[in-house]
């Protein structure tokens, strides 16, 4: 006797299984939520998957998700190529081109290391870093390393500090500090001591 083919509902938990983070629960949630919405949201999001995976490609210079390669960045010759800016995923890219104050190139990582996770230096585009400033070692005079300010990103910060530093290229940190509208009594010890060591001389 032939075994019964899966339902389209058990076929769905086990794609959405297949994301980070999703478990049978949270799959469930998502199966249900999109059944209840109009059938014109599910085939939009179809419609978005094709296209995201037929139309987007990793940009061969810096990591960064585009549709052209080089990703419009790389390819602009008015950006700064003497200055790399290291971040750990696309969205980060985005967060500091909207802030528009930063007009030098990228790298990203596509994550951070985590021993925990079993996320190790091979696991991301930290090898492509390296080979880029080899290869350009005579443009690029500055690597700055953007990782998130966690115990993984730092450890990550720390782990391409050494590596570069080997290259002899000039690495830098962004700064961390007091954000703007905080107070000395609500910032966390880390934010404080971070602040301190990267004091600045005040204006006059």
């Amino acid at each position: 006797m032939r075994p019964m083919p899966a339902s389209a509902y058990d076929l769905l938990l086990d794609e959405l299984e297949k994301l980070p983070g999703i478990g049978r629960r949270s799959a469930e949630r998502i199966a249900f939520h999109l059944l209840r919405q109009p059938s014109t949201d599910a085939v939009a999001l179809s419609e978005a998957l094709t296209r995201f995976r037929t139309n987007l490609k990793v940009c061969s210079v810096c990591g960064h998700v585009t549709e052209s390669d080089p990703c419009p960045i790389c390819a602009d010759p008015k950006r700064d190529a003497s200055v790399v800016l290291v971040v750990e995923q696309p969205s980060d890219v985005v967060a500091i081109e909207q802030a528009g104050a930063y007009r030098g190139l990228y790298h990203v990582l596509m994550g951070r290391l985590s021993p925990m996770e079993g996320i190790a230096a091979g696991e991301l585009n930290i090898g492509g870093l390296l080979e880029r400033v080899r290869a350009d070692a005579s443009s690029i005079a500055e690597v700055i390393l953007g990782t998130n300010p966690t115990l993984e990103g730092d450890g990550t910060a720390l782990y391409l500090a050494e590596s570069l530093q080997k290259l002899g290229v000039n690495v830098t940190r962004l700064a961390r500090g007091m954000p703007v509208g905080s107070s000395l009594q609500t910032v966390s010890k880390a934010v404080l001591s971070d602040a301190i060591q990267a004091r600045t001389r005040s204006a006059t």
